[in-house]
């Protein structure tokens, strides 16, 4: 069997996905990857054929997303030529986690895709959604890579097409420790953000992982390191915390090894006020703004006993043979 499967590339947790997928669906069939967008920071031990700018999310300083950053590079000439480019008639089944181009190549080949990761859950009324919804979220999340067919990841169960998050093998065969310091992976803030408010709670340390930081290294009560899966694993493993966003993967790891999550979502960025008020739903501390009581705030989380519902891990195997069936049908 030959596989199409296309990777949004506006963060690193779709591009954590397909790795973790990619030696099950070996055992399927030959395996090709399509990267759209340039927002990850992984290295990508994947076999990538075919690439595109896609369309990526740019940041704000502290914490927002910069609108007139995305808008302006945006090339739709460019985005046709890519989907128009794409040899999809070639594949005996074309996977998608959330890539616009693949989705816009499926309809001008007239071929169809099943849409596999989390966005799909979106496509149900019963996921979670923040108190004031959001038309133009609402229509992003539905119509940006619409596929006839999808399968969700989430939380939890809430609807009969949404299934558990996919846990990386070194999570899931991991021994969690407390090694009391927190991690901290929040890629919409500068540095300058942050570091007054963790380096006032001078008693609790941080692991940072920060893009633009060449070498680990300590300053006072923070270790600052690159944005590295290994390490970040080994961090999140062994911390008593995680202070992140508002996306899926990093939560849903967190929620399986049972540690303390404080989420800041990205302003203005909807998938992740609708992960927010999920995580609300669990019990996880949510912050919308970050101001000058920050370091209050961390205290007063760290002090707090929350107790989270159990998360399971995605049988992969299951999943797989259930996406193969659903294609076919």
């Amino acid at each position: 069997m030959k596989i199409f499967y296309a990777i949004q590339a506006t963060g690193n947790g779709h591009i954590s996905r397909a790795t973790q997928l990619y030696p099950y669906l070996q055992k399927f069939g030959e395996v090709d990857f399509f990267l759209s967008g340039c927002n990850a920071s992984l290295d990508i031990k994947l076999p990538i054929k075919y690439k595109s700018k896609g369309c990526s999310l740019h940041y704000s300083k502290c914490g927002g997303l910069d609108y007139w950053e995305i808008a302006k590079n945006i090339r739709p000439r460019q985005i046709y030529k890519d989907a128009d480019t794409l040899p999809l008639k070639k594949y005996d089944i074309i996977i998608n986690d959330f890539d616009s181009i693949t989705s816009l190549a499926c309809k001008m080949q007239k071929v169809h895709s099943v849409q596999l990761g989390h966005q799909a859950s979106f496509i149900s009324a019963n996921t979670p959604r923040p108190e004031k919804k959001s038309l133009m979220g609402e229509m992003i999340l539905k119509h940006y890579a619409p596929s006839p067919k999808n399968i969700g990841l989430h939380f939890e169960k809430y609807d009969s097409f949404i299934l558990p998050p996919i846990i990386k093998d070194e999570i899931i065969q991991a021994q969690p420790a407390n090694l009391k310091h927190i991690t901290v992976y929040l890629p919409s803030f500068d540095k300058d953000c942050l570091e007054k408010a963790f380096n006032k709670i001078s008693d609790v340390h941080f692991h940072w992982f920060l893009q633009g930081i060449e070498f680990k290294h300590t300053i006072g009560n923070i270790t600052y390191f690159p944005v590295n899966q290994k390490k970040f694993n080994e961090s999140l493993i062994s911390c008593e915390g995680i202070i992140t966003g508002g996306g899926f993967e990093t939560p849903a790891e967190a929620l399986y090894l049972k540690k303390k999550i404080l989420s800041i979502p990205i302003r203005s960025h909807y998938e992740q006020e609708c992960n927010a008020a999920a995580l609300k739903k669990m019990g996880v501390p949510v912050v919308y703004e970050v101001g000058k009581n920050f370091d209050e705030i961390i205290k007063n989380w760290l002090n707090q006993n929350i107790i989270y519902p159990e998360m399971p891990a995605n049988n992969i195997r299951e999943t797989l043979e259930y996406l193969f069936d659903t294609y076919r049908n």
